[in-house]
């Protein structure tokens, strides 16, 4: 039978509940938290050796021709991801842009791109070609395009892959995200895997990883095992949650040189451009990125064993390894995805008041809910989450500046959720498991 608890009361007892779920996180919390010290000292390395100063946190005007601070932050860059060249640009709209630059600069008519995870993140489709038409797409250039999944039952069938380079390849795409699929995201050793493989038959073939949500989730980026080229948005991981916009692209120093062509002309590459004076804000996200990833990481941890043990599939499942910031939850109804937004955008620091609601998205084919009042517009990083509005209903979160903010969006959303009858409520918890009362 229902026990009814007045609003105090149950607040009080969904508190008492995500605290004792909390409890059981601790040794997890304190690994992903020893994660922030590799990572952070890798970064303070690199500024050492480029001599950083706030003499950088300046820039030019106009072109940009010559912006020696803008250099060195591509320099900075470079050496954290383990790439022999990077382009940091505000020019940069999105993670897609910064890969659909690469894919445009790199490749040339009659070249074959490969994706080896099945079909790429939505906002890619229409860059390949996968739907629409007349818009520039690769395939409208000429591009040649095939994908297939590598992935079985979370591991790697690499057989599938050396039979698909019996075909000569350009590009190899590798997303390292799970993105909008209910899919393990590919660790490090994934991509090293990947790698090994494509340029032991093609030596000339190009790794290309699309590296967005998965920066410092781990303590080597996907250019230190073999990777020729990666991309990512500066309002994701790298960004630290506070740089506006922008992203980059890094790898080989032709290839990027190549992508920067596409980004401004044959001619300036990667030599104009300029950053906005916002140099010490991209080298303070920097500094700031291992961090707020680790404090992404306790909160989807918490988010997985929570609504682990109130009865829905979530992947990654605790204890499993983790690749990116991203934890799916498979809800199965429209209503309960709706309910969550709602009780994550109260919890937001901006536009509380919203009440999230499904529309169509610029890039994307299916209807979108999105919530998460962020201090920079459809921010990641920021504390968030997102669902396409289709079966089998997997609302998709991510982000977060820290682990306190987190709960507290978690907290509310089981009291909507309960209020709105849609999950029994856990009493008397202990380390055994919750007893529930009935609905």
């Amino acid at each position: 039978m229902k026990t009814i608890y007045s609003d105090k009361e149950l607040i009080k007892v969904v508190e008492r509940y995500v605290d004792s779920v909390s409890l059981n996180l601790r040794e997890l919390a304190f690994q992903r938290s020893e994660l922030v010290r590799p990572n952070l000292k890798k970064i303070l390395k690199v500024f050492a050796v480029e001599k950083i100063g706030s003499q950088h946190f300046t820039s030019l005007t106009g072109y940009g021709h010559n912006d020696i601070n803008r250099d060195v932050i591509d320099k900075v860059f470079a050496k954290v991801l383990g790439a022999e060249k990077a382009a940091v640009r505000m020019q940069f709209v999105s993670g897609t842009h910064a890969i659909s630059t690469a894919f445009f600069g790199v490749l040339r008519p009659k070249d074959n791109l490969l994706s080896v995870i099945g079909r790429p993140y939505e906002t890619l489709e229409e860059v390949i070609g996968l739907r629409g038409k007349g818009n520039g797409s690769l395939i409208e250039f000429g591009i040649n395009y095939d994908e297939i999944n590598i992935l079985k039952n979370e591991l790697l069938d690499l057989n599938l892959l050396k039979n698909a380079l019996k075909k000569p390849r350009k590009i190899i795409f590798i997303q390292r995200s799970c993105g909008y699929s209910w899919r393990k995201s590919l660790s490090i050793n994934d991509i090293n895997k990947i790698c090994n493989v494509v340029h032991s038959i093609q030596p000339n073939c190009i790794c290309f990883v699309d590296n967005c949500y998965g920066e410092f989730v781990e303590d080597r980026e996907p250019c230190d095992v073999g990777a020729d080229l990666v991309a990512g948005s500066l309002i994701k991981n790298p960004g630290g949650t506070i740089v506006p916009t922008g992203g980059y692209i890094a790898g080989n120093a032709s290839l990027v040189e190549q992508a920067c062509c596409r980004l401004t002309s044959p001619g300036i590459g990667s030599g104009g451009g300029i950053s906005f004076d916002l140099n010490r804000i991209i080298l303070q996200g920097l500094f700031l990125s291992p961090q707020f990833v680790s404090e992404s990481l306790i909160g989807a941890d918490l988010i997985a064993a929570t609504f682990s043990d109130l009865g829905f599939k979530v992947l990654p499942e605790i204890g499993q390894k983790r690749s990116d910031l991203i934890q799916a939850i498979e809800l199965g109804s429209p209503d309960l995805i709706k309910c969550i937004c709602k009780a994550f955008q109260e919890s937001s620091p901006v536009g509380s008041y919203l009440n999230p609601v499904a529309s169509d998205t610029i890039g994307y084919e299916s209807s979108l809910i999105m919530s998460g009042g962020t201090f920079i517009d459809g921010s990641t990083s920021e504390f968030s989450a997102d669902a396409p509005l289709k079966p089998p209903y997997v609302l998709f979160v991510q982000g977060g500046t820290h682990r306190s903010h987190i709960k507290i969006a978690l907290i509310n959303s089981i009291i909507e959720l309960y209020k709105a009858g849609f999950i029994k409520l856990p009493q008397n918890r202990n380390s055994s498991g919750p007893d529930f009362d009935g609905l």
